[in-house]
């Protein structure tokens, strides 16, 4: 697919280095942000900037948004200065985590407009969007998803879920409480280990080495929560809200979720006790807190 012009509405932590990698494959782009400064940070690598979603949308047939929480993405799409007011699009690819009623509904609304909505949520954090590794779970008309692949591949390896809206959101939830699960159990066991006398960089390593295994005890630890950097680049408020879509789906499907409300509950108390812009792999500060020691650093307490 050669050169195409993207809308591109989103430039924070995860659409900085997805709209880079599309600039990088050959595309122009057309930015839009809230924020100034992340506006200019794409314009700096050659993307052309909007000063709403609207005039994106006069502007590129495909329009992509990389955006935090469900009502921001329903305001983007469908809001007075919305993709929806726009002139030119016809595709509208939302790369963020909604859940799939706020999918659905997008879809409806849009397709009165004569746009198509896919929803394409993405998984692997910043460093995936960094280095084009993310996984991209895409949802919607056939044809088009196909059309939107190579464009995609430039940002992660694609993966056709289905053709109804929302699909591609429920794959995501149900990742992402996998994930926050691993994170609350493995955070858990080693503020427990670290109590009884076990050193956490031991533990870690045992871990990995057996058949306890996680993504948090593979990155997680040793990245951000060994070292005690918390700086993962993922929020805390951003987690639970994922989790809380996953479970509410789930309620509506009438599927009972033992340890996905456990995780649930455990995710809303590090919301509590910390606030929205933690960094989520802070979750175990308020486990050492419980259990009055302190996990990594240069030596546990404990």
């Amino acid at each position: 697919m050669g050169e195409r012009t993207i809308g591109f509405i989103g430039v924070g932590r995860m659409g900085l280095p997805m709209a880079s990698r599309l600039i990088a494959a050959g595309h122009r782009l057309v930015a839009y942000d809230v924020q100034g400064q992340a506006l200019s940070a794409i314009a700096g690598k050659g993307a052309e900037t909007a000063a709403s979603p609207a005039e994106v949308a006069s502007r590129a047939e495909i329009v992509m948004a990389s955006l935090p929480r469900p009502e921001i993405v329903r305001e983007v799409a469908l809001g007075e200065r919305g993709i929806a007011a726009g002139s030119k699009a016809r595709i509208f690819v939302d790369l963020s985590t909604t859940g799939p009623r706020t999918a659905q509904a997008i879809a409806a609304e849009l397709a009165a407009r004569n746009i198509i909505a896919i929803d394409a949520p993405v998984s692997g954090g910043v460093a995936g969007a960094t280095k084009g590794t993310l996984a991209v779970m895409i949802s919607g008309p056939k044809a088009e998803c196909e059309a939107l692949r190579p464009m995609l591949q430039a940002i992660g390896k694609v993966f056709y879920i289905g053709a109804e809206p929302g699909m591609g959101q429920m794959m995501k939830l149900i990742n992402n409480l996998l994930s926050a699960t691993a994170t609350a159990a493995t955070s858990e066991a080693v503020v427990l280990g670290v109590k009884a006398g076990l050193d956490p960089h031991v533990m870690i390593d045992v871990i990995n080495a057996g058949s306890g295994r996680t993504t948090a005890s593979e990155d997680k630890f040793p990245r951000a929560i060994l070292p005690r950097s918390f700086d993962y680049g993922f929020a805390l408020g951003l987690m639970s809200k994922d989790v809380n879509l996953c479970i509410a789906e789930a309620d509506a499907l009438q599927v009972p979720m033992w340890i996905g409300n456990a995780v649930k509950q455990l995710w809303l108390y590090g919301l509590g006790q910390g606030g929205p812009d933690q960094d989520f792999t802070e979750l175990i500060k308020h486990l050492e807190k419980w259990a009055g020691v302190t996990v990594g650093g240069k030596k546990s307490a404990g």
